[in-house]
């Protein structure tokens, strides 16, 4: 069986800075964002140190913030740096998926 988790590992970061170039959010709501688009095997142990790279990168920059609930939450949000990384990310991506979906597309030709 095919091992999802190696195809997902390398598009995790371009959607992580999609979700913020929508929203200043924390590390657990990113989770979240992601489960309801369909990652659903995506735990709070493999975002947390993407959003460390991600932030040595200066893609993202981080502030903690009063939680309603308890200790202070550490919330993120997108550079100007991460908006371009992002736009390469998307045109680079949308030119892999569609030679993908034309070779998985194709037909015999005996």
């Amino acid at each position: 069986m095919y091992d999802k988790s190696q195809l997902m590992r390398g598009t995790l970061e371009g959607c992580i800075l999609q979700i913020l170039s929508r929203e200043t959010t924390y590390g657990y709501q990113i989770v979240t964002s992601l489960t309801e688009y369909g990652f659903e095997d995506i735990k709070e142990g493999t975002i947390y140190p993407l959003l460390v790279r991600l932030e040595k990168k200066n893609y993202i920059s981080s502030t903690l913030r009063p939680s309603p609930l308890g200790p202070r939450r550490k919330y993120y949000s997108i550079t100007d740096e991460g908006l371009t990384y992002l736009h390469g990310f998307i045109n680079c991506w949308n030119q892999v998926q569609k030679s993908v979906n034309e070779i998985l597309n194709m037909e015999e030709s005996l």
